[in-house]
């Protein structure tokens, strides 16, 4: 049988990244929409582009198997696409292997083209792929969180304080991760790259000067980085100099646009800006005492960290909003990080005094939509190490 138009359907997962992963295959007949060939594949522990391309490539094996000579490939991974249709550069050695399979077997087709769909329109893919997670999980002896195979049917709205805000979850359940149908929204929390007031226990300074040498260098590796762990729909960022010009190296790494979100933007710590910690408790002992028992209480001159969190709060709402089950790049200062991490795990205020978000940092938090959110990452620098 030779010469038939196909479409393949194809899609791939993990819960973890990396963590139980399956793929699911859908082929067509082009002409009819008759499905010829489908296939779950439970793959065992593996990352999300991995699943994808793995799924990719039994699809298009399928393809040759059928007598595929004009074959569409869609895919809800604009990633795979992009590479795929030789836009974007494969930078990953993994997944430069998987590729080149894929690409063997786009050669022995008559014509391939790559289309990206919304996942509303891969589900029966979707939900192969979830199976096959779903058989995972189950050899494994656990269970994980459901990454769901059905859009989200708008955007989350939570009430600032409500219980069934991010962060917190009903009757104490799990709810979001338990029960959800639709997938988290996941903000990959970005600290800005070094600058020449980063690190030495110092107060930020939202006005500062951009990045040194090194923090360009270290930018650029985040953006490498950030590019291989995940398919991110948006760039997000503070508007501050050292922020922006971090966020534009992972924009262009990613080939997309920078969205400012002045929210996002460091605690104004007023007279305090730039200084040491040891400095301020010298220098305004009662006040530094005051600031450390109180959330309430500003920097002389600047801002309370309360204020900090009911505008990093709306930021984080306004994002949820826009990208609804999708992941987003959110470029900002260590003060909102810690805060967002900390309302992910619904902790006390002082927790933030105990926690650590390095220059080129990377966190990561998946926020349900029905219940609690999830730190699936915290101040991963190994990029900078590479």
């Amino acid at each position: 049988m030779t010469g038939r138009r196909l479409i393949v359907e194809a899609d791939g997962g993990s819960r973890g990244n990396p963590g139980p992963a399956g793929y699911g295959v859908v082929v067509r007949d082009a002409r009819t929409g008759e499905v010829l060939a489908e296939r779950s594949v439970a793959i065992g522990r593996a990352t999300n582009n991995v699943a994808e391309y793995q799924g990719l490539i039994a699809g298009l094996q399928a393809a040759v198997e059928l007598g595929g000579d004009a074959v569409e490939a869609r895919l809800d991974s604009k990633l795979l696409v992009e590479q795929m249709s030789g836009r974007w550069q494969v930078k990953h050695p993994d997944m430069r292997v998987l590729a080149r399979q894929a690409g063997d077997l786009v050669g022995q087709l008559g014509s391939v083209r790559f289309t990206w769909i919304p996942r509303a329109l891969n589900t029966r893919a979707d939900r192969l792929a979830n199976d096959a997670m779903d058989a995972v999980a189950r050899s494994a002896g656990r269970t994980t969180g459901v990454r769901g195979t059905e859009p989200a049917t708008g955007p989350p709205t939570w009430p600032s304080d409500s219980p069934a805000a991010p962060g917190h979850s009903r009757a104490g359940l799990p709810v979001g991760l338990m029960h959800g149908t639709a997938p988290p929204t996941t903000t990959m929390l970005l600290r800005h790259a070094q600058t020449a007031r980063s690190g030495d226990q110092r107060f930020g300074d939202r006005e500062g000067a951009g990045l040194t040498e090194a923090g360009a260098a270290q930018a650029r590796a985040l953006a490498d980085r950030v590019a291989r762990l995940s398919i991110v729909a948006a760039v997000v960022s503070s508007p501050s100099p050292a922020a922006r010009q971090t966020a534009d190296v992972v924009g262009r790494a990613l080939d997309l646009p920078v969205i400012e979100e002045p929210g996002l933007v460091e605690t104004d710590f007023g007279q305090w800006a730039g200084l040491k910690f040891s400095e301020v408790r010298d220098r305004w002992p009662a006040e530094f005492a005051a600031w450390l028992a109180s959330a309430d209480a500003p920097a002389p001159q600047g801002e309370s960290l309360a204020a900090t969190v009911t505008r990093v709060r709306r930021a984080r709402d306004e994002v949820l909003r826009r990208f609804p089950g999708t992941t987003v790049a959110v470029v900002t200062h260590g003060t909102p990080i810690k805060t967002l991490l900390r309302l992910a795990l619904d902790a006390p205020p002082p927790s933030l005094f105990r926690m650590q978000v390095d220059p080129a940092g990377i966190s990561e938090v998946q926020w349900y939509a029905d219940g609690p959110a999830v730190v699936a990452r915290m101040n991963d620098v190994a990029h900078l190490d590479s």
